[in-house]
């Protein structure tokens, strides 16, 4: 995988994956003003030393960026310690989810050029193992298979016997335009969640060559059992 991520990429994904830290970072990029720590506790009803270590993580992963400042407009000995304020560096990674993931699937194809170029193989297959090795990332950081999907946009929903279809293509424009080269970095990418998060359902190809209207050409059958 490419070590070099940017933002809205597999390392965002991995960190926004907790649901706690991502309803964290959903209030801050949709506020209009930076918060203390005591008032984003307050808002999501979290306690103060869990609020803070979220934060504390958003900032360090870049996606939120903190300062201080007095709120009470004074200054001077009296006027008390400034007050630590939080507020989203970008609103545009929330803008992106679920829908949406068009950064990470380029994020994807220049990590697989560089592979390709390095070690001479094809940019089909550089392109799978950078999207197994991406998925690997986010479902392992996510915990559970479904968790991951959703961070990643696919919307899973069960199918009433086991096995689970994917209601979004987060990678739909491309998709439509380059059908077997993406539709096959989708099923890597979530054959590398299923094993990052330990599930053993079996992802598969379900629409090659037709994507639905926005939905994924992969879906999971159920665990084989044994």
């Amino acid at each position: 995988m490419n070590p070099a991520l940017g933002r809205n990429s597999v390392s965002d994904l991995a960190v926004l994956a907790d649901p706690t830290r991502h309803r964290v970072y959903s209030l801050l990029a949709a506020s209009d003003r930076a918060m203390a720590r005591d008032a984003v506790a307050a808002a999501i009803g979290l306690p103060r030393s869990t609020a803070a270590l979220h934060l504390e993580r958003l900032v360090e992963a870049g996606l939120l960026k903190a300062e201080h400042r007095r709120l009470t407009g004074r200054s001077g000995p009296c006027a008390g310690r400034p007050a630590k304020l939080y507020s989203a560096a970008s609103v545009e990674l929330l803008a992106s989810i679920p829908e949406r993931h068009y950064e990470l699937a380029a994020d994807l194809l220049a990590g697989a050029a560089d592979v390709a170029d390095r070690d001479g193989v094809s940019m089909r297959e550089a392109l799978a193992g950078e999207a197994r090795t991406a998925g690997a990332v986010i479902g392992a950081a996510a915990g559970t298979l479904d968790e991951a999907l959703t961070m990643c946009g696919y919307s899973p929903v069960s199918d009433g016997v086991g096995g689970t279809v994917l209601a979004n293509c987060p990678f739909h424009a491309l998709a439509s335009r380059h059908t077997d080269l993406v539709c096959g970095a989708n099923l890597e990418l979530v054959r590398g969640i299923a094993r990052g998060a330990g599930d053993d359902r079996q992802p598969e190809l379900v629409t090659p060559g037709a994507p639905g209207a926005g939905s994924c050409c992969v879906a999971l059958r159920p665990a084989t059992p044994g």
